[in-house]
């Protein structure tokens, strides 16, 4: 009799066992009963804790909705030429659109060699390459070219990369590019590196060759000043006054010439024009222009001395009238130096602002005219309009870009060059693709040329607005949902959520009506539909004021019958065409309807948003209403788990004790019964003898 009363040899024949068991059955009654409260205590905790990730959720939505990363700052960046360009915005970028025209793009050099043998040999040493400003530096103990590439690029940093081409079965080309594009990043050769690169014909000595363009007074022509308006009486340019030494030219005020740059020059496109000027102040010459009154100044008619006696001559009549109209003074010109280019079809073209240096500390401007920036450049143009300056400039000279490093790559790829771009008619060069300065909070990403002009369109981001506002009614209604559950207990409750799967209708009847007397959940549920419901004036402008203007509210649809059951218990619903047409249109008045500064101090203060935070904060947050509830019931449960041990403990106690006695009396009573079995035994024993 397995936990019962068991005797060796012995039946239960008096049923003690279910007499203990009857017995112990009423003193389990109070741990039953704090078994049941542990087991409602724990779903209460459980329940509250459903209730406080539901709250969690709704605040994440409502914080996105009115802080710093809001959705309604999102920006959409577009371009009508994704192959040549592309772009991003960040959230503080302007609406709106601009064009651009992506003359080239930024390039790096990319050197080949001649075709060599797979297994050649690199010797050892130490190889030095650079991309511009930055050095991959490494010593090499010698052995195969795949190995050497390998050493490379393992030490390369972003820096440069090589690589091995098949050209044939035993033989390779060996490619090494600067990963930085921009001229001022150009591939260069140090140390073994050089003479490897000759050797293996990538590269071959430049002879560097500076040619000083003709510039002495008798090559220059006048350059007049194209389509410009002159005051009156004020001397139009001219070649007078300039001076040259064939190393120096000066240019004094009211001045300017015209240089032809020589064909040799032209016909490579890789030539750079370099020149530096300086100016200088000197007296204006409008003071003296001013001076004369505008009258023939006739020269002395002079005079006769005959024997003591002197005849002067009468000054010569002009035969003109003295003007009646006062006199305008001219007024100094003040104006930069102007340098153009002009091409073969007389087309003018002003000097980019990107082929000028900063001055240096003796005043110099160095200007680097590159021929690729101004295809069938023809003439250079130097004007000094200034009345009270003089320019002083070196003659300009030439020479080829390619061969200023002391070589020059045999098989180029591609050389280095910077993007070049117009942004709205104005010419810019940058070193790199990825264009961050040009336009205030957006990213120009250049890919190709543009065949036509491209239109670069920055759009509010209304889908990231939408969604983030289907996700706060979704995690809205599912707060409201649960204190419905917790605080209501009507079936019909559970039954209007229809998106609840089967297992969790169930659990939602088990929780029903589970914190029905629990003002704090009541309240709160007030207190949310009230935040919602409300008017928020962001300013004395402001158009929309309530949640239901732009389509969110408890009776979006519309429904011509009157409010639903649903409807009366504070759900949300969505009229998405007409939020769809509010975001569109008052994307700024949505935005400060979740959020938005009342008092000045340019901190968020007051809005739906910012309300629904503080109040979801209070029942969420450390110490707040939900972690006073479930402390509460993390005590009790502590307590009734005291309870119930301290009971369990007792009934095995009284049920040993219980086992104990009737084991006993049963013992007693087994004992008793075999004596009267062995009296009656006697007895008839005796009977049978007589």
């Amino acid at each position: 009799m397995a936990d019962g009363i068991s005797i060796p040899g012995v039946t239960d024949r008096y049923k003690t066992n279910d007499l203990v068991e009857a017995l112990m059955e009423t003193e389990r009654i109070p741990l039953k009963r704090e078994q049941a409260s542990l087991e409602r205590y724990q779903k209460q905790q459980s329940a509250w804790r459903d209730v406080n990730a539901k709250m969690s959720s709704l605040r994440t939505s409502v914080k996105t909705l009115y802080s710093f990363e809001n959705p309604f700052s999102n920006k959409l960046a577009s371009s009508s030429d994704e192959n040549a360009i592309t772009v991003d915005a960040a959230r503080d970028a302007d609406f709106g659109s601009f064009k651009i025209d992506v003359i080239n793009p930024a390039t790096s050099d990319r050197f080949l060699s001649d075709p060599i043998e797979a297994d050649k040999e690199v010797p050892q040493g130490k190889y030095t390459f650079k991309a511009g400003e930055k050095t991959v530096d490494f010593s090499w103990k010698g052995g195969k070219l795949s190995d050497f590439v390998t050493a490379l690029n393992k030490r390369s940093n972003n820096i440069v990369q090589a690589r091995l081409i098949g050209i044939s079965s035993t033989k390779k080309s060996l490619l090494i590019e600067s990963l930085k594009p921009g001229e001022e990043n150009s591939l260069s050769f140090e140390n073994k590196a050089l003479d490897f690169a000759k050797n293996i014909g990538m590269v071959e000595e430049a002879k560097t060759s500076v040619t000083t363009l003709p510039s002495g007074v008798s090559n220059f022509k006048v350059a007049l000043a194209k389509d410009s308006v002159e005051q009156k009486g004020m001397p139009r340019l001219s070649l007078s006054g300039i001076k040259s030494n064939g190393k120096e030219i000066t240019l004094p005020p009211r001045t300017g010439f015209e240089l032809e740059i020589p064909e040799e020059t032209r016909k490579n496109e890789n030539n750079i024009i370099e020149f530096s000027y300086k100016i200088s102040k000197t007296e204006d010459i409008t003071e003296n222009l001013n001076k004369t009154n505008g009258e023939p100044v006739l020269p002395d008619p002079g005079s006769i001395d005959f024997k003591g006696i002197s005849i002067s001559n009468i000054q010569s009549s002009t035969g003109l009238t003295k003007s009646s109209e006062p006199k305008t003074l001219l007024t100094p010109v003040q104006e930069k130096t102007h340098f153009y280019v002009r091409n073969a079809y007389d087309i003018e073209t002003e000097l980019e602002q990107t082929s000028f240096s900063e001055k240096d500390e003796n005043g110099n401007i160095k200007v680097k005219l590159s021929l690729k920036d101004y295809p069938e450049a023809k003439m250079l143009i130097v004007r000094n309009g200034s009345t009270g300056e003089t320019l002083t400039l070196t003659a300009p000279q030439s020479y080829d870009s390619t061969k200023n490093k002391g070589f020059t790559p045999v098989h180029a790829i591609s050389t280095a060059g910077d993007a070049k771009i117009k942004y709205e008619g104005i010419t810019l060069t940058r070193s790199t693709n990825d264009i961050d300065d040009v336009v205030p909070n957006v990213t120009l990403h250049i890919h190709d040329k543009t065949e036509k002009t491209a239109t670069i369109k920055i759009d509010p981001d209304t889908e990231s607005a939408k969604d983030a506002l289907i996700s706060f009614v979704g995690n809205y209604n599912q707060v409201i949902a649960e204190l419905n559950i917790l605080t209501i207990n009507k079936p019909e409750i559970v039954s209007e959520l229809d998106y609840l799967s089967d297992s969790e209708k169930e659990e939602a009847n088990e929780k029903l009506g589970m914190f029905q007397g629990d003002f704090s959940l009541t309240n709160g549920k007030s207190s949310l539909q009230r935040t919602i419901s409300s008017v928020y004036k962001a300013s004395e402008n402001s158009t929309i004021t309530q949640l239901s203007q732009i389509g969110i509210s408890s009776n979006a649809s519309g429904n011509g019958s009157g409010y639903s059951a649903s409807q009366m218990r504070g759900y949300l619903e969505i009229d998405e065409k007409k939020l769809d047409s509010f975001l569109e249109s008052d994307l700024t008045e949505i935005k400060n309807l979740f959020g938005f500064d009342s008092d000045g101090d340019l901190i968020i203060d007051s809005g739906i948003g910012f309300l629904l935070d503080r109040q979801l904060s209070s029942w969420i947050q450390s110490g707040g209403i939900i972690s006073s509830k479930t402390s509460a019931l993390d005590t009790q449960i502590k307590n009734s788990n005291t309870k119930i041990s301290k009971l369990e403990t007792q009934l095995e106690a009284k049920e040993a004790e219980l086992k104990s006695k009737y084991a006993s009396m049963e013992g007693s009573l087994n004992s008793l019964e075999s004596q009267s079995n062995s009296l009656n035994n006697f007895s008839n024993s005796l009977n049978n003898k007589k």
